[in-house]
């Protein structure tokens, strides 16, 4: 599976593809691919930028053998672009949490922000959209699990080279 030699389909190629068949080479189960991978994508949609991957440093320890490292990273990855377009509705979603008033989204917000006269109203925008994130993980983590589980199958039956270990009673 191959993407044609052009600018943006070689880098896809060689940051995603071929990361991703050698995992499934690898002959990881299922399971633990659909988990890791719905894990680092749910930690890179975390609101706060360059965070993801300290996060991502932190859960797989905690977890040990029950995720994988190189998916929950490849994952964290490929959600960095989604990351930016998703802070406006978990900011949303936290101040309908919290009842909190709305940060103004315009160009005067944002000189208030770059002058520094705006930092009160900054800090409980951030803590409003870590609300909204910390309430929507569990439900996206929850949903790309079973989207990706049937997907993992199918890719680890085609493209693992490793014979598939006996069922454990």
């Amino acid at each position: 599976m191959r993407i044609p030699k052009l600018g943006l389909g070689s880098w896809l190629n060689t940051k995603i593809v071929e990361p991703l068949l050698q995992i499934l080479r690898r002959g990881a189960e299922p399971k633990l691919l659909a988990f890791s991978s719905a894990l680092g994508l749910t930690l890179g949609i975390f609101p706060i930028c360059g965070v993801t991957v300290l996060l991502c440093g932190l859960a797989i320890p905690l977890l040990g053998a029950r995720c994988h490292p190189p998916s929950v990273l490849l994952a964290n990855f490929v959600a960095t672009p989604i990351e930016l377009s998703l802070v406006v509705p978990f900011l949303r979603l936290g101040e309908a949490i919290c009842g909190g008033p709305q940060f103004p989204l315009t160009s005067d917000a944002l000189k208030k922000v770059l002058t520094g006269k705006a930092s009160t109203e900054v800090l409980l925008s951030i803590a409003h959209a870590l609300v909204g994130w910390l309430f929507a993980a569990p439900f996206i983590l929850a949903l790309l699990y079973v989207v990706l589980l049937p997907c993992y199958k199918i890719l680890v039956k085609k493209f693992s080279s490793v014979s598939p270990s006996p069922k454990k009673p």
